[in-house]
């Protein structure tokens, strides 16, 4: 049988899996174990475990459930919901500045969660509310902070970050300040819309007001004291001074980023036992149970993926493939545009990690012949993922949002995150016009590649 047919086949049989409603770690694992059964020397499936256990055990992964460790130690306390009332304190006074507490919220939380749905959850069980009883538009409230959560898989620590470097065999380091330029290209393109859409709705309910109708919480004036913004740093600080202890450590070469992951984590424990008096087992016992779950559905999906890749490279799936994608001959830009096209369909069914790992051993040689810095493009590619996290019919945002705030209809979620898909397309295309926006930052600290 060709490696194309090989190939088809390989596709239509993971769909048909998946579609049966199965985990996706157990659905790509059952595929590439039943390819290995039929079509691979009988031996290969002796060397399953092997193959699985030496993929996952590497060095970089480790960081893994050390960065989930310190999210869930953050996103589990108070921590997200102080840093958020901090922010809109300081930021009250200025247009639509409630909406940019919430993206500055979320792009803070995410740096040093790490998690797009920790982010989504810690900021907005306190932001949508506090946005709603403002007179915020319910669809523009959960879009806001569905979009902002998903800064958690681009500003580093990233989680999807380190599975690509893994992937790409690229820098770790490089590829953490390859994304903090983008992170704030984003939070400055969502705060730029929070202004538009506040000022639009307010003047909106002043019409309303003014010809007789009902007042708006939108027209109310709140104002804190200086003495209350103050009180409300001394919980928000600590935090502030773990993520850049952490950078710090990664960056300044004081230590490698499972050590750095380790420190977090530690830290963050530290932190909470301190500012919040979180410290009996009874208390942490929740962080470590989230950790070990969340870790362990990770790690398995990634040992799965990686098994899956390997049988397509044993088949030449993969080579095949990339080789059939170079031999279309298309110019360099049609051959990203195609790419990422397919990476936006891929972001309906599957998560980033899925995606990263399944897709790569196929798209990243053609890209690479062409001429591509990986670094750059996989911070592409994770702006793009990223749109997928919060477009139907599976962006695990909009499933978050609901389940946080049951009594927004989905549909007015899926309404108020389109603008922000708008804008992180637009970034998308920044980028391609301007790579210095990820390149420049990583070339000045560790110098040019």
């Amino acid at each position: 049988m060709s490696p194309l047919t090989l190939g088809v086949l390989y596709g239509v049989v993971t769909i048909l899996v998946m579609c049966s409603g199965m985990p996706i770690a157990f659905a790509l694992g059952v595929v590439a174990t039943g390819f290995m059964y039929f079509f691979m020397p009988a031996s290969s499936l002796d060397t399953i475990t092997q193959n699985v256990y030496e993929e996952i055990a590497s060095i970089t992964l480790l960081s893994i459930p050390l960065f989930i460790l310190k999210g869930a130690a953050i996103g589990k306390s108070p921590a997200g919901k102080d840093l958020y009332s901090a922010i809109h304190a300081w930021l009250n006074k200025v247009p639509g500045g409630l909406g940019i507490a919430n993206v500055f919220a979320c792009a803070l939380f995410a740096a040093m969660a790490g998690s797009s749905p920790a982010t989504c959850s810690a900021i907005g069980s306190a932001g949508i509310p506090e946005m709603r009883r403002r007179g915020y538009s319910p669809g523009f409230a959960a879009g806001i902070i569905a979009a902002g959560g998903t800064l958690g898989i681009l500003l580093p620590p990233s989680i999807t970050m380190i599975l690509y470097a893994v992937a790409a065999e690229q820098s770790l380091g490089r590829l953490f300040l390859a994304g903090i330029g983008p992170g704030v290209l984003l939070v400055f393109l969502f705060a730029g819309y929070a202004v538009y859409r506040a000022r639009k709705e307010y003047k909106l309910a002043h019409a309303v007001y003014t010809a007789g109708g009902c007042k708006s919480a939108y027209l109310d004036d709140e104002h804190f004291t200086l003495a209350q913004k103050v009180e409300m740093l001394p919980r928000v600080l600590p935090f502030l001074i773990l993520l850049i202890g952490v950078m710090v450590a990664l960056y300044g070469g004081l230590a490698t980023p499972s050590e750095t992951a380790g420190l977090g984590a530690l830290l963050a424990l530290v932190l909470i036992a301190i500012v919040y008096r979180i410290y009996k087992p009874r208390e942490i016992a929740p962080f470590l149970s989230s950790t070990i779950k969340e870790s362990g559905m990770l790690l398995l999906i990634i040992g799965m993926s990686l098994l899956y890749s390997y049988v397509m490279s044993y088949l030449h799936i993969s080579q095949s493939a990339a080789q059939w994608v170079v031999d279309l001959h298309l110019s360099k830009w049609l051959l990203l545009a195609v790419i990422l096209g397919m990476v936006i369909v891929l972001g309906f069914f599957l998560p980033p990690v899925s995606i990263i790992l399944m897709t790569a051993p196929i798209i990243l040689p053609p890209l690479k012949a062409a001429g591509f810095d990986l670094i750059w493009f996989g911070i592409v590619m994770t702006v793009v993922m990223e749109m997928g996290l919060i477009h139907p019919p599976v962006g695990l945002n909009l499933f978050v949002i609901k389940n946080i705030a049951p009594d927004i209809a989905l549909g007015d979620v899926i309404k108020g995150t389109i603008p922000f898909l708008a804008l992180m397309f637009l970034a998308v295309l920044l980028l391609c016009m301007f790579p210095g926006i990820a390149t420049l930052l990583p070339d000045l600290l560790m110098g040019a590649k």
